[in-house]
C-alpha cells in the first residue's frame, strides 16, 4: 500500500507544481463505501474550492490515462483544514510561532520533569538539527522533540 501510494506521489508532484499546489498529505485506504484517495492540498495564499476541483480534474485525468490504481476508488480533493497537518521539518520552519499539537511514537519526558508523556500542546518554535522545538505554555525555554519520536503533528486552535 505504502508503495502505491508513494508512486502517486510521484506521478502526481510534476502536476501540482505546475498548479502551484502544495501536497500536504496523501492517503489511500479502504472505507465502508470502498477505496478512497484522498489528496490534501495547500497553497500560497491558501487554497479555495475552485482550486480543489480544477486540481481534482487534472489528477483524475492523469491517473485515468496512468492507470496505475487497479481497484475503483473515490477521488477526494481538499484543502488541509484549520487543523492542518505538520509533515516536514520545512512545515515546522514556516509555521513557527504557531501554537500546535505534537504528538510521539514513544513516551518522553523532554521538559525534564520526571512525568514521560506523548502529547505537548505549545508553540512552534522552529528546528535544531534532528529537533523540533516547542515552548509549552508557562514556559521559558523550548522542549526538545526528536523528529523521529514524532508520530503525528497538526497546526492546533484553542476555541
Amino acid at each position: 500500500m505504502a508503495q502505491l501510494v508513494e508512486k502517486i506521489e510521484k506521478l502526481v508532484q510534476p502536476l501540482l507544481d505546475e498548479l502551484n499546489c502544495e501536497l500536504v498529505d496523501l492517503e489511500y485506504q479502504r472505507e465502508q463505501r470502498g477505496w478512497v484517495l484522498r489528496f490534501f492540498l495547500d497553497k500560497p495564499g491558501g487554497i479555495n474550492l475552485d482550486d480543489c476541483a480544477m486540481a481534482s480534474r487534472e489528477i483524475s485525468s492523469l491517473l485515468d490515462v496512468e492507470n496505475i490504481i487497479s481497484t475503483a476508488y473515490s477521488l477526494e480533493v481538499s484543502s488541509p483544514g484549520i487543523e492542518r497537518p505538520l509533515k516536514k521539518a520545512q512545515d515546522f520552519k514556516r509555521f513557527t510561532g504557531q501554537l500546535a499539537k505534537i504528538k510521539t511514537l514513544n513516551a518522553i519526558d523532554p521538559d525534564g520533569t520526571g512525568k514521560n508523556k506523548k502529547t505537548f500542546v505549545g508553540t512552534l518554535s522552529g528546528v535544531e538539527g534532528d529537533d523540533l522545538l516547542l515552548l509549552l505554555k508557562q514556559q521559558t525555554d523550548a522542549i526538545r522533540i526528536p523528529l523521529l519520536q514524532i508520530d503525528k503533528a497538526n497546526l492546533h486552535y484553542e476555541f
